[in-house]
């Protein structure tokens, strides 16, 4: 491998992208234990794939917020390194599959040139911010939440609060009570509200926290109906400070926030967050606001001459919105799947430039969302659009199925997702045309329990299964109704129902969409009409799919597949595995050491502090780890090192560790703190490093 080195001008960028490129160097050499590699690329946006060899890069796009600049440097990047295809998510990233390890820094480096960063999109790191893809435009929106999604991006960008947490960790802000942004589901969500005060308006948001989806759901739990808009972030803070200290990190499928809330309770869980203000360096944040527009475009009004005018008035009817800007349109574009090839993304990104704003936004449900297109354009757009195969109707409706890639590339994959998509479109599209006006049901599909798909909140979910039939193991999908937000901040897991063999899905939807619309009351959405009837009444109903006594060999083929089927499942790479080698984790803590002293000559104390804290933790899981303790947990390891080895007598502090540790949160984070509390944690690694020395050397 050839080494590598960047012109970037952001130094604290260069100096990431030239260490990952060292890394990977001392990886193929066999210097870095694979676990130790694993964790560290992870947070750099590298994710393994189902095929060997080969990797997923994620690119962070908060709020899925991206100019047409940096759209031609995705496609460029994807050629370049990648297969052509950009691939947009549920949480408004884009990905790209089949790139090599080794040339992962160089792929960094070019995005940054446009200021793309792959940096903390996978791992056990605070994910992409996302937010309501028409914030900023949404006529019910009491003010833009644009930028506070930018300033929490900012803010933990790097921050070493999330550098080393149990699990990963995700934040959304939604434009209004609609909700759009899924908040109910989120680690942290933040709903806009406004009060007044002396006459004055005072922003703030509604806050949830604790939600998630995987194979458990969890709805968020209510923490205040206002906080004002300058202490959101420093609540974050302390709420991240919490999880990593508290959260478990041995067990992934109990490591999420949303277990540790269960686990102590929401009192005691925020009492802990509020007992962490003392040691932040920022007890109120500013973000600040931009209520500048986009740069639009230049206004010329285009001549067009509708040649279809039923697909016109459908696209108008199911993909144009109202902006709150008097003259101005969105417009949805349905994307299946989420993947879109190169050379027809640079078509479409030349066009944007003639009609619409400089701000496209990707959405949650892998589509994209126009902006700033002025109406009388309206004509012209769709007859553009539909040359290149992106103006068809029914954006966000029942139509537009969100799906994640499943067994195409993902090592959890249980079975296919994106052609039962496929299908299910061409079924709506075909037999149920007037449901591309339909935005109240939704279907979202994951190729496994994981819901990256986020079938776990869908209106008809699905999720990839298997199923033994006689000796032989079929493809199937887990069934699951009634889920989605029910707004401001509160939502619906859905039920699981009954599983049937996978070619049966289309069938499935049919008796679903039939029963519906010959049953529900009138003006009853799917999801009230599912709560009435509840789910024994739909298991029932599905009941003869899911039989498999009159099996015929197609059920064995997986969607797309000429092979019978059999179950492939690799190793999930959702968040890094825990690191228990005692050297590597020493090493760890010296890495920390240094990165607290380069904080602190640079003046950043609460920064330097924090590397500190986790220094000490690290340390004391490295000797814990030599003595075959239980480490799941940094409260638990304070715990466990004082026990073991304080009150055990094999190592002399002075105070217990537990005194000595969480200073952290009962100190300002002053420079004189700073400063003990990093010699105090130098002194603690050396104390340990020969203490192991001695141990090894027995």
């Amino acid at each position: 491998m050839q080494s590598f080195r960047t012109e970037l001008e952001n130094p604290v960028v260069a100096k990431d992208i030239i260490d990952l490129e060292r890394k990977i160097r001392l990886f193929r050499e066999g210097e870095i234990h694979e676990e130790k590699f694993r964790s560290l690329r992870l947070a750099r946006g590298v994710y393994g794939q189902r095929q060997p060899g080969v990797q997923m890069v994620r690119i962070k796009l908060p709020q899925g917020k991206v100019t047409t600049k940096q759209l031609d440097r995705l496609s460029d990047v994807s050629d370049k390194y990648a297969t052509g295809n950009l691939h947009i998510t549920t949480r408004q990233d884009i990905q790209l599959h089949f790139v090599s390890l080794d040339r992962t820094p160089e792929l960094w480096a070019e995005l940054e040139q446009d200021t793309i960063t792959t940096r903390e999109a996978c791992g056990n790191t605070v994910r992409n911010i996302t937010a309501s893809s028409e914030a900023g435009i949404d006529p019910n929106e009491v003010f833009d939440v644009t930028p506070y999604a930018y300033g929490f991006f900012e803010y933990f960008l790097r921050n070493p609060v999330c550098q080393d947490m149990g699990r990963k960790f995700k934040i959304a802000f939604s434009s209004s009570e609609s909700d759009t942004a899924f908040t109910f589901m989120h680690d942290l969500g933040f709903v806009p509200k406004i009060k007044y005060e002396d006459g004055q308006e005072v922003r703030g948001f509604k806050v949830v926290v604790g939600g998630g989806l995987g194979s458990q759901p969890h709805i968020a739990e209510h923490v205040t109906d206002f906080m004002h808009e300058d202490l959101v972030i420093p609540f974050s803070e302390s709420v991240l400070r919490i999880f990593d200290r508290y959260g478990e990190r041995v067990k992934r499928h109990k490591a999420r926030m949303k277990y540790l809330i269960q686990d102590i309770g929401l009192e005691a869980f925020l009492k802990l967050a509020e007992e962490e203000r003392l040691a932040l360096k920022n007890k109120t944040f500013k973000i600040k606001r931009d209520d500048s527009l986009p740069v639009l475009s230049d206004g010329k009004i285009y001549d067009a001459t509708i040649t279809n005018p039923l697909k016109y008035e459908q696209w108008l009817n199911s993909n144009v919105y109202n902006q709150k800007q008097e003259g101005y349109k969105a417009i949805g574009i349905k994307i299946q799947n989420g993947d879109i090839k190169t050379p027809l993304a640079r078509k479409w990104v030349n066009l944007i430039r003639q009609i619409a704003a400089d701000d496209v936004r990707l959405t949650n449900s892998q589509g994209a969302l126009l902006r700033f297109v002025r109406e009388e354009n309206l004509p012209y757009a769709f007859e553009e659009l539909n040359k290149l195969g992106l103006a068809e109707p029914g954006f966000q409706s029942v139509a537009d199925v969100t799906s994640c890639p499943g067994t195409d590339t993902c090592n959890l994959g249980i079975s296919n997702s994106t052609g039962i998509t496929r299908e299910l479109e061409r079924v709506i599209l075909e037999e149920y045309p007037d449901l591309i006006y339909n935005k109240d049901i939704t279907i979202k599909i994951s190729g496994c329990i994981n819901a990256c798909g986020q079938h776990a909140m869908a209106a008809i979910g699905f999720h990839g299964s298997s199923m033994k039939i006689g000796q032989l193991v079929a493809p199937a999908l887990q069934v699951l109704l009634g889920g989605g937000p029910t707004g401001d901040g509160a939502g619906l897991a859905s039920d699981k129902v009954i599983k049937v063999p996978s070619k049966r899905g289309p069938q499935v939807l049919r008796v679903l969409l039939e029963n519906y619309q010959e049953n529900a009351l009138e003006g009853e959405l799917f999801n009230q009409y599912y709560a009435r009837q509840g789910k024994i009444y739909f298991y029932d109903l599905l009941n003869p799919l899911g039989k498999t006594d009159n099996v015929t060999p197609d059920d064995f083929l997986d969607w797309g597949q000429t092979e019978a089927y059999k179950t492939e499942i690799g190793i999930g790479e959702c968040a890094s595995v825990m690191i228990d080698l005692v050297a590597t984790l020493l090493n760890d803590s010296e890495e920390k050491i240094q990165k607290a002293d380069e904080c602190f000559q640079a003046g950043d104390y609460a920064e330097a502090i924090y590397y500190a804290y986790t220094s000490y933790i690290n340390t004391a899981k490295a000797l814990l780890t030599g003595e075959g303790a239980k480490t799941n947990t940094q409260s638990g390891i304070v715990k466990d090192f004082d026990e073991i080895f304080i009150a055990g007598g094999k190592i002399d502090l002075g105070v217990s560790f537990q005194e000595l540790v969480y200073q952290i949160n009962q100190q300002e984070p002053t420079q004189e703190f700073a400063k003990y509390y990093l010699a105090q944690a130098n002194l603690f690694q050396q104390k340990a490093t020969e203490f192991r020395q001695l141990q090894v050397a027995e």
